[in-house]
């Protein structure tokens, strides 16, 4: 029986060979017509939205590494898709062109969060200027540190990072812009804790002489129509008489009873008058500083004997001088 049926096996499993060699050469008939008509590509989308087409998805998803995630654009501190694309293989038309440059900078544009990062300085909790790196902000906090070592200033130096999705909030300075704006803020706290008094925010820093109270403010004298507007400090002549504060000197010449006066306005309201001058030093028009001297000791006008006369003036009205000096 099996060798009646041998040959009939043979010739069966010929036939089934043939058949499927047939069907295969029929596929790959089919393969190789598809793939000359067509090529296999993704397509990309975002939120449903067709982007396009690219050809390597592993060499896409590099160049979306480098030129969107990892960009090097300046303040950027981290970038984000809003929407994650999605990639999906497909056959295309040969004569079809893929877009892959197009669909990067269509991400990079419309489907990208950037978040900027810069750097804060404050100085005792009060921001006082931003700088691009950490770097600059810890040179300038160092070079305040040691300018103002020896003063003993309570100065709370902190760097503080920021961050911020729109560009435009970013207002930073140069290196020397802001080391220039907190060194100012240091100096103003390092001259008030050296001032002898602030008058509607005019520092009063410098006496303008050491010596003798002789007269005060508001006492009566046979000498004077009214009461005394000012203070009288007893001085040897030509001894240096200094402004108390920074000031433009407004008046420098001799005027009535108080003879040679140097006035200065230091802004606010406030004017110091210095009287009974023996020299004037000061021009009118001149910018002085606390402890410029501007004039020296005499005993001109309504004088009896070498002293200064120094008036503080608020608004036009005379107030005691040591309600802030001596």
């Amino acid at each position: 029986m099996y060798i009646i049926l041998k040959p009939k096996l043979l010739h069966l499993t010929k036939d089934i060979a043939k058949v499927i060699a047939i069907i295969i050469s029929g596929f790959l008939l089919i393969l190789a017509m598809i793939f000359i008509k067509y090529k296999p590509v993704y397509e990309i989308t975002v939120a449903g939205e067709k982007l396009g087409y690219i050809k390597n998805l592993k060499e896409f998803k590099k160049e979306v590494e480098e030129q969107i995630i990892n960009q090097q654009e300046k303040y950027i501190a981290n970038v984000s898709f809003i929407e994650e694309p999605t990639y999906k293989m497909k056959l295309l038309s040969r004569a079809s062109n893929e877009n892959e440059k197009e669909i990067i900078e269509d991400l990079k544009l419309n489907n990208t969060i950037k978040t900027y990062k810069y750097y804060e300085i404050s100085l005792n909790n009060e921001k006082k200027s931003c700088v691009d790196t950490l770097e600059e902000a810890e040179q300038i906090i160092n070079q305040i540190k040691v300018e103002f070592s020896e003063d003993n200033l309570e100065l709370n130096l902190q760097i503080s990072e920021k961050y911020t999705e729109d560009l435009e909030q970013i207002n930073v300075d140069t290196i020397e812009v802001a080391t220039t704006v907190v060194e100012t803020a240091a100096q103003e706290i390092k001259e008030e804790s050296e001032a002898i008094a602030i008058i509607n925010n005019v520092k009063i820093s410098v006496l303008p002489v050491t010596g003798r109270i002789t007269s005060r403010y508001g006492e009566s004298s046979s000498r004077r129509k009214s009461t005394h507007t000012g203070l009288d400090i007893a001085c040897i002549t030509g001894t240096d008489i200094k402004a108390v504060s920074e000031g433009t000197v407004i008046f420098a010449a001799r005027q009535g009873s108080y003879g040679n006066l140097v006035k200065i306005d230091h802004g606010n309201g406030v004017e110091t008058w210095y009287g009974h001058c023996n020299k004037i030093y000061a021009k009118v028009g001149d910018k002085v500083k606390a402890g410029d001297v501007i004039a020296a000791v005499g005993s001109t006008g309504n004088s009896t004997g070498p002293h200064l006369h120094l008036e503080i003036r608020i608004n036009g009205v005379t107030v005691n001088p040591q309600n802030y000096v001596y």
